[in-house]
């Protein structure tokens, strides 16, 4: 019998399905090239400010990037970034800027990626989270690590160099593991971060530390959160998640302990759920389910069996 997790294994996680643009990042260093790509004529670009785009709806009920041919574009000086080709052969450019533009014909709204990766084509998705993570990183990162001058872009957005002691630095991605642990009666063990609102629980989730392996990290995590032991750990997926530079990487996990003593540092408070705990939770609004966007909702579903239930974006 086909499971729901039988038909959610290949089914794409947000912001990761296949964008059909290549990065070309052959061409990141050749001026002449970006120069004579920015001035063609079907080249498109879109501003991106404080991890906003503007996005807007076609009237055939679509969502899309609010996107502009290049000579029609605000002026912007070295902010301007390569992101890549299709295959038609259009490249396209995201514009940092300190706002985000007006519209004459208002029908346009800012939005950042937990509303618009849910909306977005998988082209626009991927082109919006390539952007988001540059401009996080390049409004982080103008001063050298080595020396402290300022640098300056170089790569069409990609590198960011030093003139006073030559250093190179490049995009910072954080991988994080993020796991759904299970026990032997199969039930799932959620968690609530203590900054979270009431009813908001979700699966565990740390940083990779310096010298230590995903497989240590997702055993370590859990009993520091959540004091629980962990067994095998198998892999499921990865999400870029630029809030502001992660790379989570997904994991099923089973529990060799059941009891919970909580850090009440990171985590105020976590639970068992078995299925039924979990749908009566929902149904009473006891359980915010998780943002859709996020690899956390993909993993709650494939133990769920079924689609978890929507929620607002806050």
């Amino acid at each position: 019998m086909t499971t729901w997790t039988d038909q959610t294994a290949d089914r794409p996680i947000s912001l990761t399905a296949p964008s059909g643009i290549d990065r070309a990042a052959h061409h990141r260093l050749d001026e002449a090239w970006l120069a004579a790509a920015w001035s063609h004529p079907t080249t498109r670009c879109f501003v991106v400010s404080g991890g906003q785009v503007l996005i807007d709806e076609t009237p055939d009920g679509r969502t899309e990037l609010v996107m502009t041919p290049s000579f029609e574009a605000p002026l912007t000086e070295a902010h301007r970034y390569f992101l890549g080709n299709d295959e038609e052969g259009v490249s396209y450019f995201a514009l940092q800027k300190d706002a985000l533009p007006g519209r004459i014909d208002q029908s346009a709204r800012p939005a950042g990626l937990r509303e618009a990766g849910l909306l977005l084509s998988p082209r626009d998705a991927g082109l919006m989270v390539h952007a988001v993570g540059l401009e996080n990183w390049q409004r982080t990162h103008r001063f050298c690590s080595r020396c402290g001058e300022r640098t300056v872009i170089a790569a069409a957005g990609h590198i960011r160099r030093c003139q006073a002691c030559g250093a190179e630095h490049y995009p910072r991605t954080d991988p994080a593991v993020i796991m759904a642990v299970t026990d032997e009666e199969d039930r799932i063990l959620l968690g609530r971060q203590v900054h979270w609102p009431e009813g908001r629980f979700s699966t565990l989730a740390g940083f990779v530390e310096p010298g230590e392996s995903i497989e240590q990290s997702v055993r370590r995590e859990v009993f520091e959160e959540a004091g629980v032991h962990v067994g095998p750990v198998e892999y499921v997926a990865s999400q870029p998640w630029p809030f502001p530079s992660s790379l989570m990487l997904g994991f099923m996990a089973r529990a060799t302990s059941t009891d919970i003593t909580v850090d009440g540092d990171e985590i105020h408070e976590a639970r068992w759920f078995s299925r039924e705990d979990l749908r009566t939770a929902f149904e009473t609004g006891e359980v915010l389910p998780p943002y859709g966007i996020s690899i956390a909702a993909r993993l709650i579903e494939m133990w769920y069996g079924k689609p978890l239930p929507t929620r607002s974006v806050i």
